[in-house]
């Protein structure tokens, strides 16, 4: 036919072909590895949010009291005093009311503060005696600072102590208080065995991740009876 030429395509756009062939054939191989390093990062973030005794925080110089409070007195002769890291991990972000104001008087095991997440509150008991110096005002708007820094600027209270040598020999301190803080993570995992059974068998899977480990803010998930049961059977002393 006049006028008609032929050409071969495959012979005019076999290199570009070939560059595609190569590059998908590289690609793939890229493709597994990427989507690998994704479950990775994945499970590492899993495994990072396991609650475990190596990741409580435990200052040696602390006085830590079975309810789960920390006091320490200072050169001007004040206490100060908050919550301790197994407690934050435990509930989470949550939010803060003081229940006392500088000039009050305090007795130990009386009603300090109260923290809250979603409407389920828990009661903080005072591990001392004395009078309310220095109430943390930062806390109303920035309860975070409970979970950021419990023992620096999450502090609750600056008290005057009344009593203060017979009122701290129960407490913990150096080693004792991080094999004590120890501890304690397993009987809250006794605790949470228990309580499960007792409301909801079935939302341990909320809680315990692979293996039966305690998940980072635990309590966060369960119900208003498990904070009351937790308030009145865990942190009693």
């Amino acid at each position: 036919m006049d006028g008609f030429t032929y050409s071969d395509i495959f012979a005019t756009k076999g290199i570009e072909y070939l560059v595609i062939i190569a590059f998908l054939v590289l690609l793939i191989p890229f493709a597994v590895i990427l989507n690998r390093q994704v479950k990775v990062a994945a499970r590492l973030k899993q495994v990072l949010e396991f609650l475990s005794a190596g990741s409580l925080r435990i200052p040696q110089g602390l006085l830590f009291n079975k309810n789960h409070t920390w006091t320490h007195l200072e050169k001007s002769g004040a206490a100060s005093l908050g919550l301790d890291d197994l407690l934050v991990h435990l509930t989470g972000e949550v939010t803060f009311s003081a229940l006392k104001k500088p000039g009050e008087t305090i007795r130990r095991g009386d009603p300090i503060a109260e923290i809250g997440h979603q409407g389920k509150l828990l009661r903080i008991d005072s591990p001392v005696s004395g009078e309310i110096l220095k109430t943390n005002s930062t806390l109303g708007d920035h309860p975070g600072l409970l979970n950021e820094d419990p023992y620096g600027r999450g502090w609750i209270y600056k008290i005057k102590p009344t009593n203060w040598i017979a009122e701290t020999t129960s407490c913990v301190v150096a080693e004792e208080a991080t094999l004590w803080s120890a501890g304690e993570l397993d009987r809250f995992k006794d605790f949470l065995a228990n309580t499960m059974h007792k409301y909801s068998p079935e939302s341990s899977t909320v809680i315990l991740q692979d293996g039966g480990e305690i998940s980072d803010h635990a309590l966060a998930a369960m119900p208003p009876e498990i904070w009351r049961d937790f308030q009145d059977q865990f942190l009693a002393t």
